[in-house]
């Protein structure tokens, strides 16, 4: 049987990188932790015989559900901060969709407000929701995985999908319809216009703001007259700031600049025409570590 010289399986290995990452990144809701997963399923690959390796699509989806997995549980055996009370890393991009990669990682256009909903499940339900509802894997391939049977599998996503629905309302698929309604809101916040802003606002609008150590972590704020409520910070915001137009996590978002500095990251979700949820990330130091290169043009 010939053996596979290194570079080759170094280079079929690169072939599935994309759909890894997205795994991993619903998974885990960290870009970073994502590409450490990565690394640590190719040196399983790099460790193995993939001679005896007839699907490798089949096997890296597997080997890095069960790293996904290993780390989830390991946070909370460290006893760490759970990553539901931090807003998940946003993806961020081009309107214009000019980056592959981050096409990818988001083929679903899972949002921000999805992933914080995942950060609430169990590591098992998580897994067996990801990879049934997102990524279509039997229950028999899940199984193994969880070290339970297809049918206990089956009960995890079913669970999962309980927790999920009805919490992140599908988002208005036309992006130029979100894009309409997000420039409407940045326009009543510079104005200052109350009104405009409730109107724009579903009733049950959740706004969720990251500022890390700065303000303590994640604020929670829910119903339109409290979000509205926060009118005088939007418009200090939009009047002060630099704002770029751009995708975050697959919508319509923003990304706001001072003095060429990161200030925040915008999402939105609009469902029927309203804003159902503002995610907003402002923690300087996770700030830093995002690529917003693309959206600087």
């Amino acid at each position: 049987m010939i053996v596979n010289p290194p570079e080759f399986l170094a280079e079929r290995f690169e072939e599935h990188r994309p759909h890894l990452r997205a795994v991993a990144y619903r998974m885990l809701g960290s870009l970073a932790e994502a590409d450490d997963a990565i690394q640590e399923t190719w040196l399983r690959l790099a460790g193995s015989d993939d001679r005896r390796i007839d699907n490798l699509g089949g096997w890296l989806t597997t080997v890095i559900g069960r790293v996904c997995l290993d780390m989830l549980r390991a946070r909370k055996r460290r006893g760490e901060e759970p990553l539901e009370n931090r807003l998940p890393d946003p993806v961020i991009g081009r309107e214009d969709g000019a980056n592959p990669e981050q096409q990818a990682l988001l083929a679903d256009s899972v949002g921000l407000a999805l992933l914080v909903v995942l950060e609430s499940l169990n590591p098992a339900e998580r897994l067996a929701f990801v990879l049934h509802d997102m990524f279509g894997l039997s229950f028999e391939e899940i199984a193994p995985i969880v070290d339970r049977t297809p049918a206990t599998a089956k009960k995890l996503a079913s669970r999962a999908r309980q927790r999920v629905r009805g919490t992140t309302p599908p988002p208005d698929s036309d992006r130029a319809d979100q894009r309409r309604v997000v420039d409407a809101f940045l326009t009543a916040a510079r104005g200052g216009d109350f009104e405009a802003l409730l109107a724009l606002l579903d009733p049950g609008v959740v706004l969720r703001a990251d500022g890390g150590a700065l303000t303590g972590g994640l604020r929670t704020i829910r119903g339109a007259a409290a979000v509205a409520g926060r009118l005088d910070t939007f418009q200090r915001m939009a009047t002060a700031a630099t704002t770029r137009r751009a995708l975050v996590n697959g919508s319509a978002g923003l990304v706001n600049t001072l003095n060429g500095q990161p200030l925040s990251v915008m999402s939105f979700a609009v469902t029927g025409g309203r804003i159902a949820s503002i995610d907003i990330l402002s923690d300087p130091a996770r700030l830093a570590h995002l690529d917003l290169a693309s959206v600087e043009d």
